[in-house]
């Protein structure tokens, strides 16, 4: 609930704590943070839990629209003005390693308790050797520079990359990214100034 996410009992996905600077910024998450985050959700198609599979395909359907809102903002920018692209150059440079880090640690399968109680049907690497074979194309076709120069995908039909900074997600997704405190802030005092409104339906419902 709110109030375990404001008290820091619940915790957030990684790129929410980062800051959206601009146009170029809105595109790439849209894209590409939303195409990570849809492959992380039908990984919980097949979820052991009967209600969460449920919801999980409404989610899914609706998370489909936001990639096709952030492509088409990507692309647009990318047709326009050498500054339009720069900010999507840049945005995409920012975003990268958040994006590498959003699947989380290369564990095996069976150290995964995740995916051993069946909540999801796919593990961490695979789900980013997914999004870097969808995607990177897509990026490269677009006339973008992916920012890592170790990424390539080998004979054998994987991608080798640049390791992630597993520290800073730690740190992050502990609450300790750029703009944690700003945001945590921010649905902190929504809460207070709407306490009114909750107190008068509930004074009325009783």
């Amino acid at each position: 609930c709110l109030d375990d996410l404001i008290s820091g009992k619940s915790k957030f996905h990684n790129v929410f704590h980062y800051p959206t600077k601009t146009w170029g910024d809105v595109g790439v998450i849209a894209w590409l943070v939303d195409a990570a985050a849809i492959i992380s959700q039908k990984a919980l198609l097949k979820c052991s839990y009967a209600p969460y599979a449920r919801i999980m395909k409404k989610i899914c359907w609706e998370e489909s629209f936001h990639i096709l809102h952030g492509r088409d903002v990507v692309l647009t920018m990318m047709l326009g003005t050498d500054e339009q692209r720069e900010l999507v150059q840049e945005a995409l440079d920012r975003w990268w390693g958040p994006l590498m880090q959003f699947h989380g640690n290369p564990i095996s399968r069976e150290e995964d308790p995740m995916y051993v109680w069946r909540i999801k049907s796919q593990g961490n690497e695979e789900a980013r050797q997914q999004f870097l074979d969808g995607y990177v194309p897509q990026i490269w076709e677009l006339g973008l520079t992916v920012p890592d120069p170790k990424l390539r995908k080998n004979e054998d039909d994987v991608w080798k990359y640049s390791e992630p900074d597993w520290d800073e997600l730690k740190r992050v997704v502990t609450g300790h990214g750029p703009k944690t405190a700003e945001r945590l802030e921010l649905r902190r005092t929504s809460r207070e100034e709407t306490a009114w409104v909750r107190r008068a339906v509930l004074a009325e419902a009783a």
